[in-house]
Order: structure tokens, then sequence, then C-alpha cells
């Protein structure tokens, strides 16, 4: 028997995964852009999220109908940017009653305004409901669509839920998932990876070299670690995938949409400007607000996203904000 999952959200992710969801499940792939289905129906490609040489097998179903979309899945899996994460979980309640289809979600942050992560936005919507989880870690969507090696986690209080998904999961090639319990710790590394990505781009555009590269990195553990823990998650999370391996691809890959408005920004370039040009979601840019704000209510020391909150939000300027950050009193490391 294979599962029909449905994937919400026609971006660079959500095709990705369709596609390599496409090995061991029926699936169908929804997108609200009726004329951007029509293109991936007529050409089964997806011009301006994925390569034109990356191909939609014809088992993919495609869909603009979210009704159609939904209809006897097992699993539904979400993969549009955060600001539409919750209004996807309010279309899945109104068309179940009781027996709500498994939810998985791939998107990084906290929603903006009420500074909620993901998680936490699916305890409002779905209460007690337990058959949830995030699929969280260092992966980039044309990567995973060319079924280049990945290795990624399934985070989910709920082990059977996760058992479960996991099992399928491995069985696409070169995709490699593990499963984890601690939630939160996963959300936060994820979230806060976006904004360390901002700084090392900016670090880099700057060409202050790979050791300054490689010291942002390195004290951007100190940072997660400290939120996890403010939190109540799992500090040792951070040092897995959805946290060192999430920071370190998204730091240091040229794909990397968070890398890229740090490298624009050290240009000079408006951050207003530097987001329309790249044409696609850079959460890091909302995170840095979100997180700013959650560091200074719980009273943790993050010293690195008070730079790229100011770089972005106040236009200090970029260099004195460097200069402040390497001219900080001197510590012990941990």
């Amino acid at each position: 028997m294979q599962y029909k999952v449905c994937v919400l959200g026609a971006g660079s992710w959500g095709s990705a995964l369709a596609i390599a969801l496409n090995h061991v499940m029926h699936v169908t792939l929804w997108g609200r852009d009726k004329d951007q289905i029509k293109n991936i129906l007529a050409s089964k490609s997806n011009v301006g999220y994925l390569p034109l040489e990356i191909k939609f097998p014809d088992s993919i179903q495609a869909t603009s109908n979210l009704d159609l979309a939904l209809q006897g899945s097992d699993l539904v899996l979400i993969a549009t940017p955060l600001s539409g994460l919750r209004d996807m979980f309010l279309q899945i309640k109104s068309r179940y009653n009781d027996k709500l289809p498994d939810i998985i979600w791939v998107c990084k942050g906290l929603e903006v305004g009420s500074g909620l992560f993901p998680h936490e936005i699916a305890r409002e919507t779905f209460g007690k409901f337990e058959n949830i989880g995030a699929l969280l870690g260092p992966s980039f969507a044309n990567e995973v669509a060319q079924g280049l090696p990945t290795a990624i986690t399934l985070s989910s209080s709920n082990t059977q839920f996760a058992k479960k998904w996991i099992s399928q999961l491995n069985g696409i090639p070169n995709f490699r998932v593990y499963a984890n319990t601690d939630v939160i710790g996963s959300e936060v590394g994820g979230a806060i990876k976006n904004i360390m990505a901002i700084a090392v781009g900016i670090s880099d555009g700057l060409q202050l070299g790979y050791n300054a590269r490689a010291a942002l990195m390195t004290r951007s553990l100190n940072e997660l670690s400290a939120m996890v823990i403010a939190l109540n998650g799992e500090s040792k999370t951070i040092y897995g995938l959805s946290g060192i391996g999430d920071l370190i691809l998204t730091c240091t890959g040229d794909l990397s949409r968070n890398r890229t408005v740090g490298l624009e920004l050290a240009k000079g370039g408006s951050c207003e400007q530097i987001l329309k040009n790249l044409g696609h979601v850079a959460e890091g840019v909302y995170a840095a607000n979100e997180i700013y704000k959650l560091s200074k209510r719980l009273n943790v020391d993050m010293p690195i996203v008070d730079a790229v909150y100011g770089i972005i939000y106040e236009n200090a300027d970029i260099k004195q904000t460097v200069g402040g950050l390497l001219s900080r009193a001197p510590k012990f490391e941990s």
C-alpha cells in the first residue's frame, strides 16, 4: 500500500519535496496560482523556482483546487512560507471533522506579529491533536529535487507518528531522515540560523575573511543554545542536523537566500530592494525582528542577533556594528 501525500505550496521547496516523495507515495502538489499550475502541467517544470532541467514525473498530480488536492490524503505536507502556515492549518481544519490527516510542515521562523513558532501555531489551531511534526535540517531544494544526498530531521512529540513517517521517507533514494522529540529546539535552530546566515553574508561581503566567518558561526551556537534553554528545549538538539547542520549549510552555501541578503547589505543595498530582487522569501529578515523581541523579553544575550536587527531595522552603520561585535568586552568562551 502506498500512502497519498498532498504537498501544499508549489515553490522551490514544495516542488522539490513532491519530486522526492514521488518515489514512495502518491503525490498531489497544490499551488494557489492557477497559471503556475497550468505551466507545471504543460512543461513538467517549475521555472522561477527550480532549474529548467529538473522535471516533474508524469505520476505527480498538480492542482490549484485545494479540496481536490486534500481529498483522500494520508499526509499533508505544508511547504508554504511561514506567513501562510496559519491559513493552511485553518483550511485543513475546516475541511475535516474529527479525523484530520497527519500533518508535517517544513517552514522555518516565527510568525510576524504573534512571534509564535510553527508548533505553537499548530497547537492554537488543532489543540491536542498529536499527529503533527516539523521536517527540518540542511536541505537546499535544488539538490533534493536532483536526488543528491540529504539528511534531515523529523521532529515530533509523538514518537509513533515520527516512526511511521521516517520509515516511509527513508525509502526515498539518497534521502536520510532522523527523528527527535525536541520540536522547540529544532524550530529555534531553524529560525535563528537564518539570522546568522545574514550575519555571515555581511561578513563575507565586507571581505573580513574565513577566520571571521568561522568565529561568527561558532559564536552563533552559543546564541542558539541560550535561546533553546530559555524556551525549555534541549540544548543538545543544536548540535544535530536541525541546528549546526542547517547553520553550516545556510551560512556557507551559495544557494542560501539569507546569506545572499547579507552579501547585498554589505554592498550598501536596502533590505526592501534586496528582497524584491531576490524574488523569494528570506525568512531571516522577519525572524531577526521576532527573535530580537523574544530575546529581550526572556533576557537572553544575543549580540549577533542584535547586530543583524540593528542593521535591518534601525539602519545601523554596518562597519560600525561589525566593529562593535569585534570589540566586545573579553569573557570566558562559554
